[in-house]
């Protein structure tokens, strides 16, 4: 089985499990995600790997973070997380992805992510849920953090936090690569 086999796996036990934790028909967490039933349908069933912003819609539907989307059975109160087994989730030709270090649930999903974007690059999100707080730190480069279309320069050493409820994106409008570590503390579900 392929490391993508296992994650399409993982994905389908996972979305089942917590759409029955939660409660939700597939038509009610259709609409909280903002896709559709067949895509739902399709992700328990393992028969499709749905994108990166797919994925965050309906972990944010369910009010769960991707890592624990991706796999609940976490295990003990201690979880170590070694690098080959950090989840990468989106990446371009030119170099640039994100991997999702580890995450947690206390009091509400709370996700530690690790990036690159290469020159050039740049990668946008859809709004999350009311309430949901991103925190940056730049590593190396330049960052240029857009919020609710506002662009916002953020240079090596800096630091930034936002509430994530609008449209936001990263981009890297300089000649290095940007390297950050991002936080995602989303509330949850009431």
């Amino acid at each position: 089985m392929t490391d993508l086999d296992q994650l399409t796996q993982s994905l389908a036990r996972n979305l089942k499990h917590w759409r029955a934790e939660r409660g939700f028909t597939l038509d009610a967490l259709a609409a909280r995600a903002g896709v559709s039933r067949g895509m739902i349908i399709q992700i328990e069933q393992a028969r499709t790997n749905p994108s990166v912003g797919t994925t965050v819609k309906i972990a944010d539907a369910l009010g769960v973070s991707i890592t624990t989307l991706l796999d609940y059975e976490q295990g003990p109160q201690v979880r170590i997380v070694a690098p080959e087994e950090a989840v990468r989730l989106w990446s371009t030709d030119a170099g640039s992805f994100t991997t999702l270090l580890v995450g947690a649930e206390a009091p509400g999903p709370y996700e530690l992510w690790d990036w690159r974007l290469m020159p050039g690059d740049n990668s946008s999100s859809d709004p999350h849920p009311p309430g949901t707080v991103e925190l940056l730190h730049v590593r190396a480069g330049t960052l240029t953090l857009v919020v609710d279309g506002e662009e916002h320069e953020v240079p090596a050493g800096a630091s930034a936090t936002f509430e994530a409820k609008v449209a936001h994106g990263y981009r890297n409008d300089g000649a290095e690569p940007v390297e950050m570590t991002m936080s995602v503390i989303i509330p949850p579900v009431r």
